[in-house]
């Protein structure tokens, strides 16, 4: 095999390593951790009140305040 094919195997190799290395299966038992109130992403609800306030009139947008829950289907 030549030099150049074999650069490109390990380096598609090596993307795919990465990119799959994150990938995991929660399990329902396993929700509540994840659910924990340390995990909030807007733990400053005075802070989400005036940007939800402001932003529609300044932007002409609305929402992507409030990022509950995930891929795994809780809240």
């Amino acid at each position: 095999m030549k030099r150049p094919a074999r650069i490109a195997i390990a380096l598609l190799m090596a993307a795919t390593g990465l990119l799959t290395g994150a990938c995991a299966t929660v399990q329902p038992w396993e929700r509540g951790k994840l659910s924990n109130p340390c995990m909030v992403f807007d733990a400053n609800g005075q802070l989400v009140a005036y940007d939800n306030h402001w932003q529609p009139s300044r932007e002409g947008s609305a929402g992507g305040f409030g990022a509950q829950g995930g891929g795994c289907g809780c809240k």
